[in-house]
Parts: C-alpha cells; structure tokens; sequence
C-alpha cells in the first residue's frame, strides 16, 4: 500500500473540480475517484470535502441537486457550472506553473 500523503492547502478545491469535469457525482463517488486516481495516495476525508463542496457552491463554481445513487439513496449530485469550468482551466494553469517551479527549484536550477 502506497503512504498517503496530506493534500497541500489549496488543492482541494483543484481536485474536486477536476474529478468533476467528465460529469456530475456525488460526494462519496468525488472521494474515492480522486483515491483511485492517485493510486490511493490522496484520500479526501469527509470532514475536508463537503465544506470545500458547499464552498465551491457558494462561489458558483459547480451546482447541487438531488439524485438517486447506485445503490438506490438519496444523494446530492454536484457539477461543474460554466464558472467552474473556466475556474478549473485557471487552477489547472496555475498549478502547472507552480509545479513546474518548484520542480526547478529541487532540480537546482
């Protein structure tokens, strides 16, 4: 098993809207596809998700509604608005640029 490392401040709210992009989810299914994708390095604890999700609601950057999950509950589905999306391609820009330095930083360049 892969050590699971804390998600660095500000990320979060990249993760979701990314993991959101292909389609609404619900916060559960939001959690553990960021877990699968990082091959179980990150995990987004409940008590950090849903105020990051009700967060991103209240800067209009994805919207909520009622559905029926998978296994037949009541569950609150979330998706991108089209602020979110443009909220995501800045994020994404930034992150890259910040990875990037840094990358050069450790390189010693």
């Amino acid at each position: 098993m892969t050590d699971r490392i804390e998600l660095p401040q500000g990320t979060l709210d990249l993760l979701i809207l990314r993991t959101l992009q292909p389609g609404a989810q619900h916060g559960w299914a939001i959690s553990e596809r960021v877990q699968q994708v990082s091959s179980d390095v990150l995990s987004i604890q409940q008590g950090s998700l849903y105020p990051a999700l009700h967060r991103l609601e209240r800067r209009g950057w994805i919207k909520a509604k009622w559905g029926t999950s998978d296994n037949n509950r009541r569950a609150k589905y979330y998706e991108l608005t089209p602020r979110g999306k443009k909220q995501l391609e800045v994020e994404t820009e930034a992150w890259r640029k910040l990875t990037a330095a840094v990358g050069q930083v450790l390189e010693g360049a």
